[in-house]
């Protein structure tokens, strides 16, 4: 089958699955699994920090920063489109209770400093205390300029504030703008690194801050039941998607960019080019039933989610012919529903 629902279902290569099966491992609740030890300190030296700490998924990495740099009670500033906002099962107040306090995104992803400023609880004991601001990058797809970034950061340090990358994607930022990880990362005081989305590890995220960031969150980590003993097996997997599929995720830029011309030349679908930055591309059905191309592609062959506006994501388990099947096969369709 040919996915486009997202890049987290890619899987590992032969060579990834054969590092997993000789991996050293130790265990890692100890600190004495080396796989882990070693991905840990090379993903802090990537990112320019002090140390990073291994979890087993995106939200429990962004949940533990949330919960190391906030208390009972604290707040945290985010955008409305924000995954650890929407998409993490509210867990930062379920588990943390900590309050978030959303603000509508810009349409490039950033989030309106003056807005941000217009939320921050004053020291009063009716509030919330605001501690926190969690930035997304990419989102939706979407590069955030580091232009911007230096302005949350200066805005984040002008109100007291810590801030935190949610880097699900962030390596698609940096290939994008052709930057090492660090430029990035240079402008938070923690931020994520995903594994297993376009970079093809089974399963992984790390956390990476400094020093004192990261002893909190193993603690956090620990009490969530997220110590992972022979860990090294998965670590050994992050590993090697690190040292060998970032420079590749040009290649999915490009697909992206390609499928998205493709498709944009069909009169039932509205694509907006300019909003093809990385490896999503999202088109706008005109008139089209969802559901009923989702199961005429899937009788072909081809995954996609049912919705108005399809978000179809390119990744290393999909290449350019993929690519032109999906176009065909969706021409075929509008041409049988005319």
């Amino acid at each position: 089958m040919i996915d486009f629902r997202s890049d987290t279902v890619t899987r590992p290569s032969e060579e990834m699955r054969r590092l997993m099966a000789d991996a050293q491992v130790g265990d890692d609740v100890y600190g004495d699994d080396p796989s882990v030890n070693r991905l840990e300190e090379y993903a802090a030296d990537l990112a320019g920090f002090e140390a990073a700490l291994f979890t087993s998924s995106g939200t429990q990495a962004n949940l533990l920063a949330l919960m190391s740099h906030c208390q009972r009670g604290d707040e945290y500033l985010c955008g409305q489109q924000a995954h650890n906002y929407r998409f993490e099962g509210g867990g930062a107040a379920v588990l943390g209770s900590i309050q978030p306090q959303p603000v509508e995104n810009n349409p490039d992803g950033t989030l309106p400093l003056d807005k941000l400023a217009a939320q921050i609880k004053p020291d009063d004991i009716h509030f919330a205390q605001t501690r926190l601001l969690s930035l997304e990058n990419t989102i939706g797809g979407k590069v955030l300029p580091l232009e911007y970034l230096a302005q949350a950061q200066r805005f984040a340090f002008d109100h007291g504030l810590k801030i935190h990358l949610d880097g699900a994607r962030v390596f698609n930022a940096a290939v994008k703008q052709q930057l090492p990880l660090s430029a990035i990362a240079q402008h938070f005081d923690s931020l994520t690194i995903c594994l297993s989305k376009g970079l093809g590890a089974p399963v992984g995220s790390l956390l990476v801050g400094d020093e004192a960031l990261i002893n909190k969150a193993r603690r956090w980590r620990k009490m969530l039941g997220g110590g992972m003993r022979q860990a090294g097996i998965l670590a050994a997997a992050g590993h090697y998607a690190l040292e060998h599929n970032v420079e590749r995720l040009a290649e999915d830029h490009a697909n992206a960019l390609h499928l998205a011309s493709e498709l944009s030349q069909l009169e039932e679908l509205e694509v907006d080019m300019a909003q093809v930055q990385t490896n999503m591309v999202f088109a706008r059905l005109k008139g089209q039933d969802p559901r009923a191309l989702q199961h005429h592609l899937a009788q072909r062959g081809i995954i996609i989610s049912a919705a108005n506006t399809l978000r179809l994501v390119t990744h290393l388990d999909v290449d350019r012919a993929d690519m032109d099947k999906l176009v065909t096969e969706t021409k075929a369709f509008f041409a049988s529903n005319r």
